[in-house]
């Protein structure tokens, strides 16, 4: 077995926009595994998110990732020694499940080609006007559930625009939830959970910036026992490595949903224990790739499909789509709203 890296940039398509509004490369470090006879590959993708990944600047040199590798796989247990690097842990947990195409993640439906994982699009461009059409071309394309992104100071066009859907389409017909991204403040979150009350809305995702516990557990709260509009913690997620801190942290907050991302919350194991301590406490999972080409994203499905195997048909964040115009060309297609595997022998 031989493990390589090769660095890639790949470039965001015209007319997309990234999960950071203003980059328009995508930087990433790419695991591949190949048997002696360079026949078998595993692949895996690196891609910390700049400014939000705990690790984000811990892949600057090459040497220093193939030192982390090394010394992980030497170690007694390599998910360990990766904990605080979650992107690299996803990378090469990905390209060894790949390799050994291990049934942990190549023995479900998805897997098969025999089932699709419905999935969310995001719209995140600003301004009333543009997240409108950005809302209706993605409706056209099949889509039954939006994820729109709201910063400091856009309120009042989200709440346009979330009154422009709802008057033409139902909670049934549309589900819509919100990425606030930590940027509201506690006095803004109250404002907006109980003005989005009346709309259906599926989730709002990290109302205000992480650690802030006290307050965030109130809006909680309020979602529970008032109808305000359901929390989900994304980014309160980071660097919470250890199991008794991800216990301690959904028994304080007890959010409605959590929403995983393997690229940053602890690769494919950190990911499976923030699914089960949350499931074990009825607390609703989304698993969501972030702005990762499409070997992360045909990792994060694979990933997505063992989580809830016959129960995939909640919407995950697996609708990207093709965000890059040279991406590497993947066993993985959207349908409608549906992500599928491409045909694949058994």
């Amino acid at each position: 077995m031989q493990i390589n890296l090769s660095e890639r940039t790949l470039h965001v398509k015209e007319g997309e926009v990234a999960f950071q509004q203003n980059r328009k490369e995508h930087h990433s470090i790419i695991i591949s595994i190949t048997d002696e006879l360079g026949k078998r590959i595993g692949l895996g993708e690196c891609s910390p998110v700049a400014g939000i990944s705990c690790d984000a600047d811990s892949y600057i040199r090459m040497s220093d990732v193939a030192q982390l590798i090394n010394e992980a796989l030497q170690s007694e247990d390599y998910t360990k020694h990766l904990a605080p690097y979650p992107a690299l842990l996803f990378a090469l947990e990905s390209a060894l499940y790949d390799y050994q195409q291990n049934p942990l993640l190549y023995d479900t439906p998805f897997a098969h080609s025999q089932a699709g994982i419905p999935s969310y699009a995001v719209v995140n461009v600003e301004g009333y006007e543009g997240m409108l059409q950005r809302s209706k071309r993605l409706i056209l394309k099949g889509y039954r559930h939006l994820k729109l992104c709201v910063r400091e100071g856009g309120e009042d066009d989200l709440m346009r625009v979330v009154c422009t859907l709802r008057s033409r389409l139902s909670e049934d017909t549309l589900k819509l939830s919100i990425d606030a991204l930590g940027a509201l403040g506690i006095e803004g979150a109250n404002k907006l959970v109980k003005e989005l009350k009346p709309y259906g809305i599926h989730q709002i995702e990290q109302p205000i910036k992480q650690y802030q516990w006290k307050d965030t557990a109130e809006l909680c709260r309020m979602a529970r026992e008032e109808g305000t509009a359901p929390i989900a913690l994304d980014e309160e997620l980071i660097g919470v490595n250890a199991l008794e801190e991800k216990r301690i942290l959904l028994d304080t907050i007890r959010p409605q949903f959590i929403v995983i991302k393997p690229m940053l919350h602890g690769g494919i194991t950190g990911a499976i224990e923030w699914a089960n301590e949350a499931m074990k406490r009825n607390i609703g999972v989304v698993v969501s790739a972030t702005q990762e080409g499409n070997i992360g994203l045909r990792n994060v499905a694979l990933l997505a499909a063992r989580i809830f195997g016959s129960r995939c048909t909640e919407t995950q964040g697996l609708g990207t789509g093709p965000l890059y115009r040279d991406d590497t060309e993947m066993d993985i297609e959207m349908q409608g709203n549906k992500l599928w595997r491409s045909l694949v022998e058994d």
